[in-house]
C-alpha cells in the first residue's frame, strides 16, 4: 500500500486500551518516544492490532495547535 502522507513513522504497538466505541493504541517509535492514536474499536478489530505488532503512525494534518493557560 502506498499513501500520499509523508509522515509515516514506524514503531511497535506496546499497548491497546479498549473502550466501548474507541480504543487508544500506543506506538513505541524508539528513542523513548511514543505516539498514541484514538481509533474506533471496529478499526482495531479489522486491522487485527495486537501488542507487539509492527505498525505505522501516519500523520496527515493541515495544522498542529499548541496552547497554554
Amino acid at each position: 500500500m502506498k499513501l500520499s502522507a509523508r509522515n509515516q513513522i514506524p514503531g511497535n504497538i506496546t499497548e491497546i486500551k479498549e473502550g466501548s466505541v474507541n480504543g487508544i493504541v500506543i506506538l513505541d517509535i524508539g528513542g523513548g518516544h511514543k505516539i498514541s492514536s484514538t481509533i474506533s474499536m471496529d478499526a482495531i478489530k479489522e486491522l487485527r492490532l495486537k501488542v507487539g505488532m509492527k505498525a505505522y503512525a501516519v500523520i496527515k494534518a493541515t495544522s498542529v495547535i499548541i496552547g497554554i493557560d
